[in-house]
């Protein structure tokens, strides 16, 4: 895949949209967060919900900041971006909710991010995992070829 268009503007446009999300997040502003995904955006949770544009992702995410996910902050550590273009990204990520300091970062996310007709990187889609560390390990112990060089 060809990576030469990428600029480290764009790199830094794509952590700053990333960023916005934690600290609506941390807000608890379902509004802001869903604005940093596109109208026709996919956002399927660790559990298997599978919801669709911004706004809904927003609306949904109002109402477990009210609820289960109220006074939580999100946690975030970016291990690989990968251009495609000049107008596609994919990154992925260790993540974790928590309320007093970060704990084991326990959820991966890889995002599909795009620039948009005005200018601004966006989330297209969102799929979040949460790790299954002794699955893994047993995998990695009776098949070791499973494992993958870096993780």
């Amino acid at each position: 895949m060809n990576h030469q268009h990428t600029t480290e503007a764009d790199t830094a446009a794509v952590r700053a949209l990333l960023q916005e999300t934690v600290e609506a997040w941390g807000r608890g502003d379902g509004a802001a967060y869903g604005a940093q995904f596109t109208d026709d955006a996919t956002d399927v949770t660790f559990v298997g919900t599978v919801y669709r544009g911004g706004e809904e992702i927003g609306r949904a995410h109002q109402a477990l900041f009210d609820s289960f996910l109220k006074g939580t902050r999100l946690a975030m550590e970016i291990i690989d971006i990968r251009f495609y273009g000049r107008d596609t990204a994919v990154v992925v990520s260790r993540g974790d909710t928590y309320k007093n300091k970060p704990k084991k970062l326990g959820k991966l996310q890889t995002y599909t991010v795009v620039r948009c007709e005005d200018g601004r990187w966006r989330i297209a889609a969102i799929q979040k995992t949460k790790r299954q560390g002794l699955m893994e390990a047993v995998s990695f112990r009776f098949q070791p070829a499973t494992k993958p060089r870096t993780r």
